[in-house]
């Protein structure tokens, strides 16, 4: 598990970081689905890595990061 855990740690900073880097270079807009998903699925990774090493501020600021990443999903489906 805890393997896992890392494994999705570093899934999230390397979403994260490519979802920026995607649309600083006008890839794509901050409204495409994918920047989306990436950044809440990067978030999530974020958030069980440091929820796993009890460091929390980082966890909180990513689980944020998440909530708003859904609700913008929600919003580009319907």
């Amino acid at each position: 598990m805890k393997t896992f855990i890392e494994i999705f740690g570093w899934y999230g900073t390397v979403a994260i970081v490519t979802a920026y880097a995607l649309v600083s270079f006008s890839i794509i807009e901050p409204s495409n689905i994918w920047y989306q998903i990436l950044n809440g699925t990067g978030a999530l990774g974020i958030v069980a890595v440091s929820f796993h090493k009890k460091t929390y501020q980082p966890g909180i600021l990513n689980l944020i990061w998440a909530v708003i990443a859904v609700v913008a999903i929600l919003r580009i489906i319907f």
